[in-house]
């Protein structure tokens, strides 16, 4: 069995550092698997899932992460990410609040800029809930 060096690092803290047998990260142009030996590149990464397992029969591991790029290159990868957290531990009431807070500044007039930044906050709070749904007990 072949793995890599994994880390996985937001803006507050370093979520993973290991070893890694693959990763799924949600690529701007789709979801990108990377396993050990990949050939050096920079993806960009949107909001989403990033999925990885230690090991070939592990198994899967659970990131909400970002925006934010893996630089892959000498059998490591780095992902670097603005945020990036269990999605057990997403706090939903939090989220939809949030998601609230960016659909208002969204109806309201503002600059190019103020507008990006809130359709930014409005599509995390989504991911947020949708992956923290996921993973309710019901």
């Amino acid at each position: 069995m072949s793995t890599f060096s994994l880390k996985i690092i937001a803006a507050d803290k370093t979520f993973y550092s290991g070893k890694c047998y693959t990763i799924i990260v949600p690529a701007i142009d789709g979801e990108q698997q990377i396993m050990s030996h990949h050939e050096n590149m920079v993806i960009a990464t949107k909001e989403g899932e990033a999925r990885f397992k230690e090991s070939e029969d592990g198994e899967w591991r659970i990131a909400v992460v970002g925006i934010g790029f893996v630089h892959i290159a000498r059998n490591r990868v780095t992902m670097l990410v603005d945020t990036a957290e269990r999605p057990e531990d997403i706090d939903r009431v939090r989220a939809e609040r949030a998601m609230e807070r960016a659909k208002e500044q969204l109806r309201q007039k503002q600059s190019i800029e103020e507008y990006h930044v809130s359709r930014a906050s409005l599509a995390r709070a989504m991911v947020r809930l949708k992956e923290a749904g996921k993973f309710e007990i019901k």
